[in-house]
């Protein structure tokens, strides 16, 4: 154990999002202006992961009006409030750099399909909506007519 770690705790977050290299993501940053505070995001591809800890790192890319725009952002800084994982990619690699000399379609990575869940439903609301479901009526077989009893013969 370092002896940095024990000071290094109290500035870690409890729990840090769950990201990988590829994924498109939205950062919430806080920006400070004069006396007010406000969130601005910022969306793009995760082209790289480095460092651990405290000093630990992500870059996040993307292309505004045909200029590539790259930011790196500290994990555990107070001024990233949130991160949201939009789509999970699927790469072979653990940094994303040759995306830079591409454009357009070029830059786009494979999504992984069903990797993120959607919200669940508790268990309880299911069942509360079974309770609640009116249960179907039972269909009656419909009486025969003129032409249906012509044509069985």
């Amino acid at each position: 154990m370092r002896s940095l770690d024990s000071i290094e705790k109290e500035f870690l977050k409890a729990t840090p999002p769950k990201f990988d290299v590829g994924d498109t993501v939205d950062v919430h940053v806080k920006i400070i202006e004069g006396d007010k505070e406000r969130i601005q995001i910022f969306t793009g591809i995760v082209i790289a992961k480095r460092h651990q800890g405290l000093s630990e790192t992500f870059t996040v890319r993307r292309i505004v009006q045909g200029e590539g725009v790259e930011r790196i952002f500290p994990v555990h800084s107070p001024r990233v409030a949130a991160i949201e994982v939009k789509k999970k990619g699927r790469v072979r690699r653990a940094k994303l750099h040759y995306l830079r000399e591409r454009m357009g379609r070029a830059t786009k990575v494979e999504e992984r399909l069903g990797a993120i869940e959607a919200p669940t439903p508790a268990p309880k609301a299911k069942a509360e909506a079974k309770a609640e479901a009116k249960p179907e009526p039972k269909l009656e077989p419909k009486a025969e007519t003129k032409t249906e009893a012509h044509t069985k013969k």
